[in-house]
């Protein structure tokens, strides 16, 4: 199947796809992205996925690069274009192309936006999710606004290369003070040994996660117990059960953490039922 990309407007083939060599995202990453799980063709968590890219582009004064309107035909063009049913769809907004300058460019300069989307085999997601995933911990040395969800990623980069050559899908990063703050591209989460659900609440410098907001809606109607409130590596490792949210893995048990098994090896009940609740949301909600 072809698949298609949005570039500022026009789509391309995938593969002949591109931007200028001066856009700012490519020279200094000076831009925004975000991405949707995609059930049935239609985006979940959607108004908080365009909420958080209103906040982002908010925070680092790029202009939106159209209307809200506009925007959601673009992803669903793109999405029909290269036929997704279920998968992702990827959106990047930079402040645009200008000769290279540390300082924002004139005034009026447009900003870039690129659009991709692919699918994504559900059966075999859920078959990971049944056999239950391995993190890491790598030490905090992200920049002190991981709230905006920028496209400058590189230590997120390395922490998710050093999980991939432990075996492991994920990385969460540890502060100074001991103290799991999320993963590279997940809010983490564990269930501890007094059965209550634990998650970094977001004002310690963590992305506010859509999926995990979401889910704290899930968590509420269920009437479980919840403190977000951050954890040690050594009580995760100590914990009932674990579990990573993001649009690319929704809720995944986790059963090893560093090279220490939880429990007995296999997800959680609290992890598994979280995501069939999970899913049976935003399914539902979808558009």
């Amino acid at each position: 199947m072809s698949r298609f990309a949005y570039v500022n407007g026009v789509f391309h083939p995938h593969a002949d796809a591109s931007v200028h060599i001066e856009d700012r995202g490519y020279q200094l990453a000076d831009g925004v992205y975000e991405v949707w799980a995609v059930f049935d063709g239609r985006l979940a968590d959607a108004e908080g996925h365009f909420a958080r890219l209103d906040r982002s582009l908010s925070e680092l004064r790029i202009p939106a690069p159209m209307s809200r309107a506009a925007l959601k035909i673009a992803l669903k063009e793109t999405l029909r274009r290269n036929r997704v049913r279920d998968g992702l769809v990827y959106l990047q907004v930079t402040r645009g192309v200008a000769r290279r300058d540390h300082a924002f460019p004139a005034p009026g300069t447009p900003p870039s936006i690129v659009i991709t989307a692919k699918s994504v085999d559900r059966a075999a997601a859920e078959a990971k999710a049944a056999k239950g995933a391995a993190v890491i911990t790598v030490p905090e040395n992200r920049w002190g606004r991981c709230d905006i969800k920028t496209v400058g990623l590189l230590p997120n980069v390395l922490a998710k290369q050093a999980a991939r050559e432990a075996g492991a899908v994920e990385a969460w990063f540890v502060d100074d003070l001991g103290l799991v703050t999320e993963g590279a591209s997940s809010n983490a989460w564990i269930i501890d040994k007094e059965g209550r659900l634990r998650t970094r609440d977001t004002q310690a410098n963590i992305l506010r996660g859509i999926t995990r907001a979401t889910l704290l809606q899930v968590i509420a109607d269920e009437g479980l117990k919840l403190e977000e409130r951050p954890f040690t590596v050594e009580e995760a490792k100590s914990a009932r059960e674990a579990f990573i949210t993001g649009a690319g893995t929704l809720v995944l048990p986790i059963v090893k953490v560093d090279n220490q098994v939880l429990g007995d090896g296999k997800p959680g009940p609290v992890a598994k039922r979280l995501r069939e609740l999970y899913i049976q949301k935003v399914r539902a909600a979808a558009w």
